[in-house]
């Protein structure tokens, strides 16, 4: 039972981001999820919750256990960032444009429409409805845009399109109700109150700050009598009768009170106003963030530029262009180290200490589709390739990418690893195959074409020397070598584009399937002939070779997966797939689904690393896994969720259909970011070229890690990992009626070690596994490895596999793997195909652990190096002065003789 573990490939889309308490770790909102990125422990997370449509705003509660993630409908979700759940749904109607917990963590404000709301916080304790509307904020006349409150929750700003920025009191407060502040010529972007202080500061998009004075602190704030506040509340009841929908305590602001109305209330005075465009160049402000402490505010800009101010005096500290794309989210860690930037328009996520001036992480997703993945050998890493033209190269542990190829002028269509797990290749559109180092981080050999040729698809052979890519336009299949990079020969004789290529893992044998109808078998070592040729009904778009090497997969546009013995050529087996691959309609769609369906087929295939199953995936939110043997389905699973993608709805909404067709033809919003900016003439702004438009869901590639614990697949989300949960499921094996966890505890007690493993891998508890794994001592391992039966070796070794991932006691497990596999190793040779994903799942962590302490030893080697050079010289520096000192004696001495 596989489940969603992680997403890579995508950090950042939209919505604000926002640091966590402590400050070490930041939380972004990627497309209707969100991964929490641990800066210190290099290391990210992505939560397995999603919301409906894309989240557009989180709000993170001041004591870090509570986030509210909202979508661009509207949509809310109550998340424990501790048990990484869903506590409560909501619905606010409207879309949501900031939500912001107020410092005590009682109260939380969102803004939509010309409103603000007030709800109480969801506390601790059981509620029957966690968000309960307390107040609702009238005054400004256009949409609001941002929230901040004072550090001691009692007032709270919210700025607005109208280019006013108001100040609410949380609680009545007799002379502060409302406040509206004025002096600005664009839309508010961001306000914040000083540390401690009404004193304000709000920025707006033309790029002008303006500071403003209160004439009352916080403590000079007074209570409202509490006759008045009764008086009001009761008229306000009896209003709240005749409404739906209760809007809790109004506040309704005006712009301009009258005299009376302002006398003995608040004041506020603009002390100063600031431009950051000094040069004149136009460039819209798009983001603010300000650190109260260190007086620090932080920019950006739509044309990719960040500044840094000290305030009041607005002294610039720091300007720096960190993209080309506008910086949509900026964020402030509670220390005011780190700077946190989101770029959406190329999906970059930044974090900068501005003191040393230098990056703490800096990531980027492939800003078009992702096409191509391959895992490497031992299945530590995942390679990418993308429409960008661009090969990453991510750690599954840490779900970071550590190395960007950008060396292709177009499209990667294919990426794959070589045997030995350092070497990768991508097949390209710019009519390239390039190899890369995973040592030194270049492009050591590029691979070419007499007549350059758009290579579709990619194959190396389990050796590693022999490359092979297939052209689109020429029909042709090239072959180089990898140590000479020469081109070695050119097999023609398919007579449409070449879809897909397969190297037999065991054999010296290349498939090649073809929009002809065939599959072609070619011999490597037999002066590269035909083998044979295998004919469909259909053109074939994908072919797969089994781990052992003695089936072959093929998918065709018909959308039947067949199975064959490519020994014989004979056909042993085929799955009707089209109805299981369950297209959605599209908002621009002319025909139904279920019609759209009859012309899709799987477009990747692959089988899981014991070869009995098979993974499919398609222009469809649905990958299938099928029984190879049985051939039937055994699972679907639902890549996504996120409505914000086409193609997710299997029926349109009626709502959305109009006589003149449907409402998704008309671009609304335009003028807004999100949609179309019509310049008019001699203005600079807006693009007519860009056009907002919803990417539809689909999976391009499947892979299954070698280790056989995961696979991966490459949609439109990003780059998805399903991986097998071990924790909470109860699969007891061969149990009987003896076995229980007290009896496991009495048989250990007698010490009698290998009867209480086998009764633990019999309940197949793991945690009682691990006790009586390091119960043993580690004299006694030998012994016990020795007398253990065949059929819990195996168990053992896979057990020991996910133990030394996260274990502290290295050289413990690593005694049990060696003693393992010295002594059983000959018969584990005779199940080495169904025996190797455990065996590299092993090998996986043992590498990383190597990986980290040879490091570690170094520094250690380096350190004690450094000491010892240290002592040395000090010590001939004491012996020189020794030295000194005795023949000025001697000298002395002499002269007295004389």
């Amino acid at each position: 039972p596989s489940q969603f573990s992680g997403l890579l490939g995508t950090v950042y889309r939209r919505g604000n981001l926002s640091f966590t308490r402590d400050g070490s770790s930041l939380v972004s909102p990627v497309g209707n999820r969100i991964s929490v990125f641990d800066l210190k422990n290099n290391k990210c997370e992505t939560y397995p919750l999603a919301t409906r449509l894309n989240i557009v705003c989180v709000g993170l509660s001041p004591d870090g256990s509570l986030a509210i993630l909202i979508d661009e409908e509207g949509a809310a979700l109550l998340v424990s960032l501790i048990g990484k759940c869903v506590i409560h749904h909501f619905y606010f109607h409207k879309p949501v444009h900031s939500v912001s917990f107020s410092p005590d963590g009682k109260k939380f404000v969102i803004t939509k429409d010309n409103v603000a709301l007030m709800y109480h916080a969801p506390g601790r304790k059981r509620e029957f409805n966690a968000f309960v509307l307390d107040k609702t904020y009238y005054g400004p006349y256009d949409e609001t845009t941002c929230i901040d409150w004072t550090d001691d929750s009692k007032c709270f700003a919210v700025g607005s399109k109208d280019m006013s920025t108001w100040v609410f009191g949380a609680e009545r407060w007799a002379n502060l109700i409302y406040y509206s502040l004025g002096g600005h010529k664009d839309i508010i972007v961001a306000c914040f109150f000083e540390e401690n202080s009404l004193d304000l500061y709000t920025v707006s998009q033309d790029a002008a700050l303006c500071v403003w004075q209160c004439d009352t602190e916080l403590d000079g704030l007074k209570p409202m009598p509490p006759k008045d506040a009764a008086r009001e509340k009761n008229a306000e009841k009896d209003d709240e009768e005749f409404l739906e929908e209760p809007k809790g305590e109004e506040i309704r602001g005006k712009a301009n009170p009258n005299e009376q109305e302002t006398r003995d209330k608040v004041k506020y005075s603009r002390v100063a106003k600031y431009f950051f465009n000094k040069e004149g160049d136009f460039n819209n402000l798009t983001s603010a963030a300000y650190h109260k402490k260190t007086h620090l505010l932080v920019t950006g800009f739509a044309s990719g530029i960040f500044h840094l101010h000290e305030l009041p005096d607005f002294n610039l500290i720091h300007s720096l262009s960190i993209s080309d794309q506008r910086i949509a989210s900026i964020s402030i860690n509670c220390t005011g180290d780190w700077i946190a930037f989101g770029c959406s328009g190329l999906g970059q996520l930044l974090v900068w200490e501005w003191q040393s001036e230098s990056y703490v992480l800096k990531q980027q997703g492939h800003f078009n589709s992702m096409v191509s993945l391959a895992y490497s050998p031992d299945g530590q890493y995942i390679v990418t390739g993308g429409e960008d033209g661009k090969v990453k190269v991510w750690n599954t542990s840490s779900s970071f990418c550590f190395v960007t190829f950008t060396e292709h002028t177009s499209g990667v269509t294919a990426v794959t690893f070589t045997s030995n797990g350092y070497v990768v290749l991508s097949a390209s559109l710019d009519g390239t195959v390039r190899a890369f180092d995973l040592h030194r981080y270049r492009n050591f050999r590029t691979f070419t074409s007499p007549r350059p040729s758009q290579f579709s698809c990619l194959a190396v052979d389990s050796s590693g020397e022999i490359v092979s890519a297939g052209s689109q336009d020429s029909f042709e299949i090239f072959i180089w070598s990898m140590q000479s990079g020469r081109l070695l020969d050119v097999l023609s004789g398919h007579e449409g584009p070449i879809s897909s290529l397969s190297f037999n893992p065991m054999k010296c044998v290349l498939a090649s399937a073809s929009w002809d109808k065939t599959v072609k078998l070619w011999d490597m070592l037999d002066s590269w002939r035909t083998k044979e040729t295998l004919i469909l009904n259909s053109d074939v778009l994908v072919v797969a070779f089994r781990p052992d090497g003695k089936e072959l997969a093929v998918a065709a546009l018909n959308g039947q997966i067949t199975f064959w013995d490519h020994e014989n050529a004979v056909q042993t087996g085929s799955i009707e797939g089209r109805h299981d691959l369950q297209m959605g309609r599209k908002e621009l769609d002319k025909i139904t689904a279920k019609q759209a369906a009859k012309g899709k087929s799987f477009t990747t295939l692959c089988y899981s690393a014991d070869g009995q199953s098979i993974l499919a995936g398609g222009l469809s939110k649905f990958v299938c896994i099928y029984n190879v043997k049985e051939q039937i389905l055994m699972k679907k699973f639902e890549i996504s969720c996120n409505f914000s993608l086409d193609a997710m709805e299997e029926y349109l909404d009626r709502r959305k259909m109009t006589e003149f067709g449907s409402m998704a033809l008309i671009d609304e919003g335009a003028g807004d970011e999100d949609g179309v900016a019509i310049p008019l003439p001699g203005v600079k702004r807006g693009d007519m070229s860009y056009r907002h438009f919803k990417p539809e869901i689909r999976v391009t590639c499947l892979r299954f890690s070698p280790t056989g614990r995961s696979w991966a697949a490459t949609t439109t989300e990003g780059l998805l990992i399903y991986s097998l949960d071990s924790g909470l499921i109860f699969d007891p094996f061969e149990l009987d009626i003896d076995v229980t966890p007290s009896n496991i505890h009495k048989t250990l007690h007698q010490k009698e070690y290998t009867m209480a493993i086998i009764m633990a891998f019999k309940l197949n508890e793991k945690k009682l596994i691990q006790e009586v794994i390091e119960a043993v001592p580690s004299n006694e391992v030998d012994v016990v490895c020795s007398s253990l039966p065949d059929l819990y070796v195996e168990k053992v070794l896979e057990f020991l596999a996910s133990a030394l991932e996260i274990s502290c006691h290295l050289e413990f497990y690593l005694i049990w793997a060696h003693k393992l596999l010295m002594l059983h190793g000959q018969k584990l040779k005779t199940r080495s195909v169904k025996l190797l994903p455990v065996i590299q799942f092993l090998q996986k962590s043992i590498q990383r652990h190597f990986e980290d302490i040879s490091k570690l030893c170094e520094w250690n080697i380096y350190n004690i190096k450094y000491a010892l050079a240290i002592s040395q010289q000090r010590g001939m520096k004491r012996l020189a002065e020794e030295t000194s000192v005795h023949e000025d004696d001697l000298d002395s001495d002499s002269d007295y003789l004389m």
